[in-house]
């Protein structure tokens, strides 16, 4: 039985998937700021998101999780540069820069995708794409204030928020072919999956004293505290696994390139969010260039000839046209 699409629920689920990325931004700052390096801590989100999805996947619908060897190949780049590469350069450019500009540097993935598939796949692309590309620049500029004694943003930052936007291009890509074959919750789930067992290598668990985990942490309001652990708890399910389901559940009721549009709002959710909460108050210039570089990441958006068929979670923005 189909079901009627209702745009208004789209657009709730799209903005509430954003609001949670964008209040994830702080809240990964605040583990960060206690001390936990960022290796570990998108070890801790990876391996925490793939528990909760194979979880429900095993309990609701087990025969959806059965993979085939030759999907193994594309898993294992999709999990370990789309998702547990990306995740890691988000948490060094938010360390080291505000969430919101680091979010703005991350989230220019689809105009690097848009140049890959015109220059590599010789994909048609429309004319806006130069649009997209200047303004993009353009916002940049503006943001790193690079007028200031070669910028006012830290360099490893500003490298790190660069490097997530093309991991996340690669996400994107490889997505791509991946959801001809399998369908974006599973698809998502063994991305985690194939992230947790690379970062199990990387940083192995045994080096890890989870004791840690129980010590409390100043949360930025007032004198209060919470256990470490809580913090983690909210990375792993609030700010992976809700607003990952938020975002496939907007699907039916909204085309994905509206969706893309809409969740462009990350931003701008996590800059207030890290105003209000941290305190991380950004210039004129940097409000002036991250509007700049979002006017051209919704061009972006729109330059492919060739529609990608599914959008994929982790940050919204899909890239159908």
């Amino acid at each position: 039985m189909s079901r009627t699409a209702r745009p208004a629920v789209g657009y709730a689920f799209t903005l509430a998937s954003a609001a949670l990325f964008g209040i994830n931004g702080t809240v990964s700052t605040l583990a960060l700021e206690a001390g936990i390096p960022a290796t570990r801590l998108t070890a801790l989100r990876c391996t925490g998101a793939a528990l909760v999805l194979l979880g429900a996947l095993a309990v609701f619908s087990r025969e959806r999780l059965r993979v085939r060897r030759s999907e193994l190949p594309l898993l294992a780049v999709f999990g370990v540069v789309g998702v547990a590469l990306t995740q890691f350069l988000y948490y060094v450019a938010i360390g080291r820069m505000p969430v919101g500009i680091a979010l703005v540097f991350e989230m220019t993935a689809p105009v690097f995708i848009a140049l890959y598939v015109w220059l590599v796949r010789r994909e048609v692309v429309r004319r806006r794409l130069w649009a997209a590309l200047l303004l993009s620049l353009g916002g940049l500029v503006l943001v790193a204030e690079v007028w200031r004694g070669g910028g006012s943003l830290d360099g490893l930052g500003v490298a790190a928020g660069l490097g997530a936007a093309l991991c996340l291009a690669t996400y994107y890509l490889v997505g791509e072919r991946g959801t001809t074959t399998r369908d974006p919750v599973t698809l998502t789930c063994w991305s985690f999956v194939a992230a947790a067992l690379f970062w199990a290598v990387a940083a192995p668990w045994w080096a890890f004293d989870a004791g840690v985990l129980a010590e409390s942490v100043p949360v930025s309001v007032g004198d209060m505290t919470a256990p470490l652990w809580l913090l983690v708890a909210w990375i792993c399910v609030l700010g992976a696994v809700a607003p990952f389901w938020l975002s496939i559940a907007a699907l039916p009721h909204l085309p994905p390139t509206t969706a893309g549009l809409v969740a462009t709002v990350e931003p701008v959710f996590a800059s207030i969010v890290a105003w209000l909460w941290v305190e991380q108050v950004l210039t004129g210039w940097q409000v002036a260039g991250g509007v700049v570089v979002l006017t051209g990441i919704a061009l972006a958006q729109t330059a492919r000839a060739t529609p990608a068929p599914y959008p994929l979670p982790e940050t919204p923005a899909p890239l159908s046209s």
